[in-house]
């Protein structure tokens, strides 16, 4: 069975987000149209196991992260925020551990990651895009943390937020829950581009993206998360010095160095587990 069909029989085990691979690009797609693709324990279930289908597929060299209907996402579904508020703390805390894991696996996904956005991206939602490397919105977006309007805190997409859109932003943001469009998600280095086509915007980015060596991109996600809080000192330089020793070494460092000087395409290996070397 090819990959694309193993990629078809996974998806058919999911109720709300559809999985596709096809030519080294795979799809993720909240497929909740009706609930405005708000998520709740079960849509956050199936979209870690999503993730970890994909990880593993050596096939999968990028995977795009979309939604059907009208909205991206409206954040938490409201019958699963009322299951919470029913909740003791022990049941909120493995709740909330489960989202966390959710954008922890999204934000350390060891390929390229694409987030095509399009109306609400609400709460939730908006940690999602924050934890994809790279995001375009159409015009009609609308981005908003909404949670303190209901007396809570968006806590667990804090970290990939507040890396977006830095600390200042934030405060903001967070304490007024105000929407904002995507010229201002755009200012804030939420989403990169604005484009009403986004497949076709989308293009010429997954084009670029699936032409570069698979190990270089997983190894490059990896270095930029040790860089964080940056620190430039004895261990980073130390590190990255290390970092670009190792990978010049490497199978594929060394056939990218020896196609640049023969003048040939590198012959990237797909068959290879992506994610090997990315620790």
């Amino acid at each position: 069975m090819d990959s694309s069909a193993m990629t078809t029989e996974f998806s058919s085990t999911l109720n709300y987000v559809n999985c596709t691979l096809s030519n080294g690009v795979g799809e993720m797609v909240l497929d909740r149209a009706d609930k405005h693709n708000a998520f709740d324990e079960v849509m956050i279930g199936e979209m870690i196991s999503a993730l970890e289908y994909f990880a593993k597929s050596a096939a999968c060299q990028v995977l795009i992260l979309k939604a059907n209907g009208k909205n991206f996402s409206a954040g938490a579904d409201l019958n699963w925020m009322r299951k919470q508020a029913k909740m003791d703390f022990k049941q909120n805390l493995n709740d909330a551990n489960e989202l966390a894991k959710l954008m922890s696996q999204l934000d350390k996904f060891p390929k390229p990651t694409l987030a095509l956005v399009q109306g609400a991206a609400f709460g939730g939602a908006l940690g999602l895009i924050c934890c994809c490397d790279i995001a375009i919105a159409n015009q009609r977006a609308s981005f908003c943390l909404s949670e303190v309007k209901l007396g809570l805190i968006p806590a667990v997409i804090s970290p990939y937020v507040t890396r977006a859109m830095g600390q200042r932003a934030a405060r903001r943001y967070m304490l007024t829950a105000e929407r904002f469009d995507s010229v201002k998600a755009q200012e804030l280095q939420v989403i990169h581009e604005i484009n009403d086509d986004l497949e076709r915007a989308a293009e010429p980015i997954i084009n670029q993206l699936i032409s570069n060596s698979p190990q270089g991109m997983a190894w490059v996600k990896t270095l930029l998360s040790t860089l964080e809080d940056g620190v430039i000192d004895q261990q980073t330089l130390d590190h990255t010095s290390e970092r670009i020793a190792k990978i010049r070494v490497s199978d594929e460092g060394q056939e990218g160095l020896n196609a640049f000087f023969e003048k040939r395409s590198p012959k990237w290996n797909s068959s290879t587990d992506n994610t090997q070397g990315a620790k």
